[in-house]
C-alpha cells in the first residue's frame, strides 16, 4: 500500500527552496529533494516535470508575494517617489534572495531560452501598478511611461545601484 504524505507538494517545494538557498542551484537535484522528503524520485516527477519546473514553481510562489507588496506600495495616495522606492526595493530583495539561481551558470543556460517571454511578462507585472501614477502626469503617454519605468527599475535592480542613485533621474519624468 502506498504511503500517503500530507501536503507533499508543499513539502517538495519547501525542501527544494531550502536546498537552493542554502546549497545553490547546481547542488539541488530531484534526487536530493526526494530523499530529503522520504519519497521516490518518480513521486517528485508526478508533481514537477523537471528540476527547472520545481525551481520556477517556488520562485513564482515567492514572486507573487513580492508583487502584492509592489501593488500595495503603488496604491492609494502613493507618491511617485514612494511607489518607485517600493518597486525598486522589492525587486532588489527578490534578486538578493535568489542570487544563488541568478548567478549560477547552469541555471542561466537553462532559463536563457525563455528569457524574452518571461522578461516581458515580468515588466508588464511591474508596469501595471505604476500605470495609475503615470496617468496622473501629462508629459508622456502613460502606458509608455509605466513600461519605461518598469524596465528601468528592473534593469537597475540587477546592478549595485542604490535607489538614491537613480531616484533623481526617475522623478524628472513626473
Amino acid at each position: 500500500m502506498p504511503k500517503i504524505i500530507e501536503n507533499l507538494q508543499e513539502k517538495l517545494l519547501a525542501e527544494a527552496k531550502r536546498q537552493v538557498l542554502n546549497e545553490g542551484y547546481s547542488a539541488m537535484t530531484i534526487r536530493s529533494v526526494a530523499k530529503a522528503c522520504g519519497v521516490g524520485v518518480g513521486t517528485v516527477y508526478n508533481y514537477y516535470e523537471s528540476k527547472d519546473m520545481l525551481v520556477a514553481s517556488f520562485m513564482l510562489e515567492d514572486w507573487l508575494a513580492y508583487k502584492e507588496r509592489i501593488e500595495a506600495g503603488c496604491a492609494g495616495d502613493a507618491t511617485p517617489e514612494s511607489a518607485l522606492r517600493c518597486v525598486y526595493g522589492e525587486l532588489c530583495r527578490f534578486k538578493e534572495k535568489y542570487a544563488a539561481v541568478f548567478k549560477d551558470e547552469s541555471a542561466e543556460s537553462v532559463f536563457a531560452s525563455s528569457f524574452r517571454q518571461r522578461h516581458k511578462m515580468l515588466r508588464d507585472q511591474i508596469a501595471r501598478p505604476l500605470l495609475r501614477l503615470c496617468e496622473q502626469q501629462a508629459k508622456v503617454n502613460p502606458e509608455f511611461l509605466a513600461d519605461f519605468l518598469a524596465e528601468t527599475l528592473l534593469t537597475w535592480s540587477q546592478s549595485e545601484c542604490t535607489f538614491e542613485e537613480i531616484n533623481g533621474v526617475l522623478l524628472q519624468l513626473f
